[in-house]
């Protein structure tokens, strides 16, 4: 027994050393970061030396001012046409603005303003001409592409001039002297009188660190700034080449976090090396002591084996893959780092072998395990008959045998026949009741149950189903366990709430559709009635100057609203049937919701109505096509102007999260909006029910379809009075 005990122990520790040592070894393979020579040829420093040099570029290197770039400034055709055509040709263009300003003008006239309608038309006027030059003069397009640029280029140095205190701080660390190849003017942070030379100062004796420029692993350094995310200048600056040197001298700061690096750096690499070492010394006991512990004789009659045997071998090399997979998750885990805590370096060091020597361990232990079976061909194919794969194969292939209800009621009515037969063989040899007794306990009056319950469930489904064949509605069947009858009972529960609701969804189209038939000839007709009422009354040969006027007024006023009423009813038919396009392009919603607001400016003042706007101060960025997005704030703040009561107050607020933005409007209603809020999205639907409003009833319509189309989300909700729409739509991260 002791025998047994110290030999088990031997075994594992050489399983223990061994892990160690292969744990040690492909961490230096997979992890040679601390092998370089010092930390000033590690991957951290060079993203240090690359930050710098950026940083001195920008601040020092960099001599053209914002002014000279803005003179290096070049618009290419490729531009010129990318801003001519960036809304459509310029008949499209030109129809987008008159479609803007139309429904403006002609709103301003019936309100007999027309001083308000001269403003629309000039603003129009004027944008049309500035469209119309924008095709004639590749001139005019260019100067504001220019404009662009130097607003870019403004932006641009207003950025980098935030990150001056962190160039500050390493300009204390990094010394250079830089030299341009073609004007041999020198850049430095070296203090070199006239009679000294650089190489005084850059010699190993001083410096920790040295870069040449150029040397065998470095060429010249070139000018390269950052692309910060607002222009790419290195388009408008001049090629330069430097030549010289930049170091990191001993004298630097002792706060440096370049030297704090360099000496953990230094103190990681022994830790590292050491434990390598170690580990390269355990394989080699292991390798010399293989022979004499008998490791593979000794794990192959552990108890364990006999338990993972029992698996499926299928099952097994999935464990064992993913033993190894953890293990190499494990050993991709960065989880230690510089610091000037050794202790602390090494407990995590230590902590990251143990924590991938579990995962190395259990996936060694496998292949010793798995190895035999899949070296001897018949085992395996053995083993894979009974697999977890091939067992599931049958049952699935089983699953979809036919057996109907009939068969399993017939195979419940054999067990319920063999307990009468073994019934009869009781009363022909008593003493079997002693193993009849126990197996119609245990078995037969279970299964009867079984079958009496059954029968009962069939019966409820099949009275069920004739009360639903009549019309009748009754109680949704009770869903027990997962037979075949149960799933029977579900789907007649769907079928019937699927009739239930295609019912109710039938005669609420049909009453819609009665509806738009009847509020669109409401609609319709009525301006219509007017023109042919006031043409009749222009015919009247005594009729007066004044009355013609006023009717031929009335006449153009009503053609107008009935011109509105039919775009606004193709515009919705468009959009329900999608054929419409989209001209998406990065928009401040906020930008665009005040411009809304600013064109019912002079109605929000006449009104009654207390506008509260919120959450208006920062720009919200989206991809989104502009005119389509105004259109729908448009109707929407129309619909308040239109439907709120007087003397309430209208809210307006706009709120940001991750990925989306949230639009909120709320009023009080003018008018009850009763129960079916959703059928205020309906084409011709409108709050005022006696439609005595000017509205097309299309407004909501619409611009729920033109939320639709940008993938974005509307809603309405509606508590009493209160009536509140909400848009959502994705907005673009700043």
């Amino acid at each position: 027994m002791d025998i047994k005990w110290k030999n088990n122990r031997m075994i594992a520790v050489w399983f223990v050393l061994f892990i160690f040592g292969l744990s040690s070894v492909f961490f230096i393979l997979t992890n040679n970061e601390y092998m370089r020579k010092d930390y000033f040829h590690s991957m951290q420093f060079e993203d240090e030396l690359r930050v710098f040099t950026e940083l001195l570029t920008m601040f020092e290197l960099l001599d053209e001012t914002k002014a000279e770039l803005k003179n290096n400034i070049t618009v290419t055709r490729e531009e010129i046409d990318e801003h001519r055509f960036r809304y459509g040709t310029l008949s499209e263009q030109i129809a987008n603005i008159k479609a803007q300003y139309e429904g403006k003008i002609a709103d301003a006239l019936a309100a007999n303003s027309k001083e308000v309608a001269e403003v629309y038309q000039k603003e129009r006027d004027e944008k049309i001409q500035d469209i119309t030059k924008n095709f004639k003069s590749d001139e005019h397009v260019k100067a504001k592409i220019v404009k662009e640029k130097e607003q870019q280029i403004e932006d641009y140095f207003n950025e980098i001039e935030r990150q001056r205190p962190e160039f500050l701080e390493k300009k204390q660390t990094f010394k250079y002297y830089l030299q341009e190849r073609d004007s041999g003017k020198i850049y430095t942070n070296l203090n070199i009188s006239s009679n000294e030379s650089v190489k005084d100062y850059m010699n190993d004796q001083d410096m920790l660190f040295i870069r040449s420029y150029p040397d065998s692993s470095s060429s010249y350094l070139t000018v390269q700034l950052p692309y910060i995310g607002y222009a790419d200048l290195n388009q408008l600056i001049s090629s330069k080449e430097f030549e010289g040197y930049i170091a990191i001298p001993k004298s630097a700061p002792k706060t440096s976090y370049v030297l704090q690096n360099y000496e953990n750096y230094q103190k990681a690499r022994m830790v590292v090396i050491g434990f390598s070492i170690a580990g390269i010394i355990a394989l080699l006991i292991c390798w010399f002591s293989y022979k004499k512990v008998r490791f593979r004789e000794g794990i192959s009659k552990w108890k364990v084996k006999d338990y993972y045997n029992k698996v499926p071998v299928d099952v097994r090399s999935v464990i064992l893959v993913f033993s190894f997979l953890s293990y190499q998750f494990s050993m991709s885990i960065d989880s230690f780092f510089l610091t000037n805590d050794l202790y602390y370096f090494v407990q995590n060091y230590i902590w990251k072998l143990c924590f991938s020597g579990i995962f190395l361990a259990l996936t060694a232990i496998q292949l010793f395990f798995l190895a035999p079976v899949y070296r001897d061909g018949e085992i395996l194919k053995d083993e894979w008959n009974k697999s977890f794969i091939v067992k599931v194969a049958r049952l699935v292939k089983q699953a979809f045998l036919y057996r109907s209800v009939g068969t399993q009621m017939l195979l419940l009515l054999g067990i319920v026949y063999a307990a009468g037969f073994g019934l009869g063989i009781v009363f022909v040899e008593p003493r079997m009741i002693i193993v009849y007794l126990p197996l119609f306990i245990i078995f037969f009056i279970p299964i009867l149950l079984i079958l009496l319950k059954t029968t009962a469930y069939l019966n409820r489904i099949l009275k069920h189903t004739n009360e639903l064949a009549r019309g009748n509605y009754e109680p949704d069947l009770p869903v027990k366990g997962k037979s075949v009858l149960a799933t029977l009972a579900a789907n007649i529960n769907t079928l019937k709430h699927g009739v239930k609701t295609l019912q109710r969804e039938q005669a609420k189209s049909e009453r819609l559709k009665t509806e738009l038939i009847t509020n669109v000839s409401h609609d319709l007709r009525t301006p219509l009635t007017s023109i042919i009422t006031y043409s009749e009354l222009l015919k009247s040969p005594d009729l007066t100057e004044e009355d013609r006027k006023a009717y031929v007024e009335i006449i153009d006023r009503k053609s107008k609203r009935l011109k509105v009423l039919i775009d606004d009813l193709f515009e919705a038919s468009k959009m329900v049937s999608g054929n419409i396009e989209l001209v998406k392009e990065k928009v401040d919603i906020v930008q665009l919701l005040q411009q809304a607001l600013a064109e019912h400016d002079e109605s929000i003042q006449k009104s009654t109505l207390h506008f509260r706007v919120s959450n208006l101060d920062q720009p919200v960025y989206a991809y989104v096509d502009g005119q389509k997005l105004w259109r729908v704030f448009d109707n929407l703040i129309g619909n308040i102007l239109k439907y709120a009561l007087e003397n309430t107050r209208v809210y307006i607020s706009l709120k940001t999260e991750p990925h989306r933005a949230i639009i909120t409007f709320k009023n009080v209603t003018k008018f009850e909006l009763g129960d079916n809020v959703d059928e205020l999205f309906e084409r011709f639907k409108r709050g005022d029910t006696s439609r005595h409003t000017d509205g097309s009833g299309l407004g909501l319509a619409i611009a729920k379809s033109i939320v639709d189309l940008h993938e974005g989300n509307m809603e309405i909700d509606v508590d009493g009075d209160l009536f509140k729409v909400t848009v959502e739509l994705a907005r673009i991260n700043q």
